[in-house]
């Protein structure tokens, strides 16, 4: 924040009270669209990057997981598969558009079970502590007002031992490649949101929002601020995503 009581949405600044609105409509816009438009985006590769985040969980039968800004359901539904009717996948997400969306996508693959729902923001997350083995957050945590509040309340819905994976867009970190990757971002991007969703102001906000996230250290150093060990990161695709993972102490 650059001001009391001021925090960005993109570029712009913004009352740190209207932030969540003005979230929640770029959300509201595009969830119909949400998974047309990551597989025109990335040419596919979001899938490749949410099965690497799947494999380093360290999710098994029986586990209690909790997916945060969960959008359509991509990791819900795996961790589903993967923890059996013994465990329980929760997905959440703060927008209505989105969750209903994601329900409904799981449903109709046929996954009820252990699968529920809940309309939840990441900096007051409605659970119990220590509820869950594995705490997961897809592209979801530079669109949060408070970032070091939502850390500290994932931190403390986690069980001892448990881990915190962050997938998020990130720094690339090869400068030709970040030159490139900005041309994408605002001169094609906008376009195809436009093309395909009818709305290119939204993803305008998603180009910018990740140029304002942490970058790659400082998001390591956030989660260990917070009190999560034994943090690391991972780049994929030259750093233009990264994969953040952090243990809760015993």
């Amino acid at each position: 924040m650059s001001e009391q009581g001021k925090t960005h949405f993109g570029y712009q600044q913004v009352d740190v009270d209207e932030k969540a609105g003005l979230v929640a409509g770029v959300f509201h816009s595009v969830a119909s669209r949400y998974d047309l438009m990551n597989d025109l985006m990335s040419g596919g590769i979001h899938r490749l990057w949410k099965r690497f985040t799947i494999e380093l969980s360290g999710v098994r039968k029986g586990h209690s997981v909790l997916d945060i800004a969960g959008g359509t359901g991509d990791l819900a539904g795996k961790f589903a598969e993967i923890v059996g009717p013994e465990g329980r996948v929760v997905l959440a997400d703060i927008n209505e558009s989105m969750l209903n969306v994601g329900r409904d996508k799981l449903l109709d693959q046929g996954k009820v079970e252990p699968l529920s729902y809940a309309q939840a923001d990441a900096q007051f997350l409605p659970f119990a502590d220590n509820s869950f083995d594995c705490v997961t957050i897809a592209f979801g945590l530079r669109n949060v007002t408070d970032k070091n509040l939502a850390l500290r309340s994932m931190l403390r819905v986690l069980k001892p031992g448990g881990r915190l994976l962050v997938l998020e867009f990130s720094k690339p970190t090869n400068d030709l490649l970040s030159k490139a990757y900005d041309a994408y971002s605002f001169n094609v991007l906008p376009k195809l949101g436009q093309l395909i969703a009818g709305d290119s102001d939204s993803y305008q906000y998603l180009a910018e929002s990740i140029r304002m996230h942490p970058d790659q250290e400082t998001l390591k150093e956030m989660m260990l601020d917070t009190g999560f060990e034994q943090c690391e990161f991972f780049n994929m695709t030259g750093g233009i995503v990264a994969l953040h993972r952090g243990l809760k102490p015993w």
